[in-house]
């Protein structure tokens, strides 16, 4: 250590020893972890737009089906116009008309008359049902066009959100690789000495759940069964998962439907307050929302929090890292 670092070091109170670079060594953890946590983050947006990604394609392949049936419709329709139109022509067009305006037989020409006003006013409908059709598919048309752009655009935020999750856990192995070789080992020990502290725990409360039959008891004991399992986006099972993944399948084996998708999970069941909760009510993390938990009761949650980290049961607080609580729900 040069010797004016060493004399201010010494002003300071400080004595330098190996433990110099465990500073740098907390800090690096300490940016890892928000980094993983802001994939995570990014990784539930991705989850909104693959959701959003799916019920566009849907749509689309119903206004495309749609589509072709007017097409098939309106071809049909301009078959029958060209029939009429070669009928008038072959006929004469108005000579027939003036054959039966020249008729001596009156009745035969009210007949006659009669007959040619109904074939004209038929020409008449089937020329506006060929524009009301043709009107249908443009209409349509235009409906696929801009659901399609959608679509790309929904498909390029998906990939961008993936992409700048991915780029947060390279940056955080980058600070890890450029760690001292005993550094990283003593960082990576102390890491799984802190997740396996949390693991024997978690096992503990969920070993001392209860419960009963009520729907968010029978999704609360099924979440509590997967304590230690890895978190990877986008996993819904069945030893892998991501926060609303693993509430996804809880509740389905309670009988109850829910997007991949916290930001979308928020609008299902109805408002708790947090003075109200009972196990198995959601909880949501972030404004935007990016986190969801579910609460165990005796202000302990089960979550799936993010890359490098199980499932684990944790302490219900108002802030989860960097994200406020915004809300529960009740299924």
């Amino acid at each position: 250590m040069p010797f004016f670092i060493l004399v201010i070091a010494l002003l300071l109170g400080f004595t330098p020893s190996s433990s110099w670079a465990a500073p740098t060594v907390a800090n690096a953890q300490r940016e890892v972890d928000r980094l993983r946590t802001l994939a995570a983050e990014k990784y539930e947006a991705a989850n909104e737009a693959t959701i959003r990604i799916k019920q566009l394609e849907r749509e689309t392949a119903v206004l495309e089906n749609k589509e072709t049936a007017l097409r098939k419709e309106l071809d049909a329709a301009g078959l029958t116009l060209s029939r009429i139109a070669i009928s008038q022509y072959t006929d004469g067009g108005l000579g027939k008309g003036l054959d039966l305006l020249l008729s001596s037989d009156p009745s035969q020409y009210l007949a006659d008359a009669g007959a040619l006003d109904m074939v004209t006013r038929k020409y008449a409908q089937q020329l506006r049902e060929f524009a009301v059709k043709k009107q249908n598919v443009e209409a349509t048309q235009l409906v696929v066009a801009d659901r399609t752009s959608l679509l790309k655009a929904e498909r390029v935020k998906l990939n961008r959100q993936v992409a700048a999750a991915k780029e947060d856990l390279a940056k955080a192995q980058r600070i890890l690789n450029n760690l001292k070789k005993e550094d990283r080992d003593r960082l990576a020990k102390l890491e799984a000495e802190r997740e396996n502290k949390i693991l024997n725990e978690s096992k503990k409360y969920a070993q001392s759940y209860k419960g009963d039959n009520t729907r968010g008891s029978i999704a609360l004991k099924y979440a509590l069964a997967q304590i230690g399992d890895v978190y990877v986006w986008a996993a819904a099972g069945p030893t892998r998962w991501d926060c609303s993944g693993l509430t996804m399948r809880s509740f389905q084996k309670a009988g109850v439907s829910l997007p991949h998708s916290s930001r979308i999970q928020i609008k299902y069941g109805k408002n708790i307050s947090a003075s109200s909760l009972k196990p198995g009510d959601l909880l949501f993390f972030g404004k935007p929302i990016s986190h969801v938990s579910m609460y165990m009761g005796g202000g302990k949650m089960v979550q799936a929090p993010r890359p490098g980290k199980k499932v684990e049961v944790v302490n219900f607080t108002k802030m989860f890292g960097k994200k406020p609580f915004v809300g529960a729900r009740r299924l």
